[in-house]
């Protein structure tokens, strides 16, 4: 017997809750489920399931080996489809994105794409914490702003602006914003970055700001600034509506920073298999007219142009 067979069924009964439900799954029958994770388990010396007559439950040893073994056998049908670079899309992809971007525009995206290909499974992880790709077996990771040297493979494939800006009430009470340096005056709102950018004539400037304000959530942050609390740096999709209607005001505008770049990122491989390359090549069609359009104070889901999806058939042959 292969030290590989029983993996397959091991999963499959796994997801489904039964023997019966993942021999389904796989085209066959209970019975021969039944026999093959026993021998399974002969092998491993350790049981995988307890089995009763209505139930079928992971043991402690099953839990720790289920997510193991699926990345096995995903990275197994994963060379098996790098064999063939013209197939179509397929397989399980899993992406990681922050959450407000993910949730307003990737997830979306990723939705219509899913559609399109019947044979492909997305996973979307929205996170504002930084992924290890690699150990925690993601397929592609949607990322913005500077990036460091690394091992990972990245694609631009839009950008965003940012927006310095407060509510009219904090800056009657306020210093006056004429330059970069008098931020160090104010109460500054801090989000995910800790660095504000801004551009100084033909210089990139980086501002550290301080303040007593802090949250991983634009939201929250837009919502404090719009509570008369400080100043924000913020993309533009979270402020136009509050800008174009007078609750915020934008400050230091001559030092507009340069557009924030957006990174598609992957882990090096060899092939680069039809799932990971459409899904970047939809992304670099769609997500950076979704975000300008929601920068003139149009947000709502963000749905491919025509052309985008006409475009689709074209990936399998790239």
């Amino acid at each position: 017997m292969s030290d590989w067979q029983g993996l397959d069924e091991f999963v499959a009964v796994a997801n489904a809750g039964s023997f019966s439900g993942g021999a389904r799954v796989l085209g066959t029958s209970a019975t021969r489920m039944s026999r093959v994770i026993a021998l399974l388990e002969l092998r491993l010396q350790a049981q995988l399931f307890d089995r009763t007559t209505r139930t079928v439950v992971l043991t402690d040893t099953g839990q720790a080996l289920l997510d193991p073994c699926k990345r096995v056998l995903q990275e197994r049908d994963d060379v098996l489809a790098s064999v063939n670079q013209q197939g179509e899309p397929q397989g399980e992809l899993r992406v990681t994105c922050s959450a407000a971007m993910g949730e307003r525009f990737v997830a979306p995206i990723l939705q219509r794409y899913a559609m399109r290909y019947p044979k492909l499974g997305i996973t979307i992880e929205l996170t504002n914490r930084i992924v290890d790709l690699v150990a925690e077996g993601y397929d592609l990771a949607i990322r913005t702003g500077e990036m460091p040297d690394s091992s990972l493979i990245r694609v631009r494939v839009a950008s965003r602006d940012l927006v310095t800006c407060a509510s009219p009430a904090y800056l009657d009470r306020a210093d006056e914003v004429k330059v970069i340096d008098d931020l160090v005056h104010h109460e500054c709102l801090i989000g995910t970055s800790q660095i504000w950018r801004f551009r100084d004539g033909e210089r990139d400037v980086a501002f550290k700001p301080r303040g007593r304000w802090r949250c991983n959530s634009g939201g929250a942050v837009l919502q404090a600034a719009l509570d008369n609390m400080g100043i924000c740096q913020l993309p533009e999709f979270y402020v136009s509506s509050s800008v174009s209607d007078g609750r915020l005001v934008s400050v230091l505008g001559d030092c507009k920073p340069k557009q924030e770049a957006i990174w598609a990122v992957y882990p090096h491989r060899r092939h680069l298999l039809p799932k990971i390359r459409g899904a970047i090549s939809i992304l670099k069609l769609d997500l950076g007219n979704a975000i300008a359009r929601a920068g003139a104070d149009k947000l709502r889901p963000a749905y491919w142009a025509s052309e985008a999806l006409e475009a689709l058939d074209g990936v399998k042959g790239r």
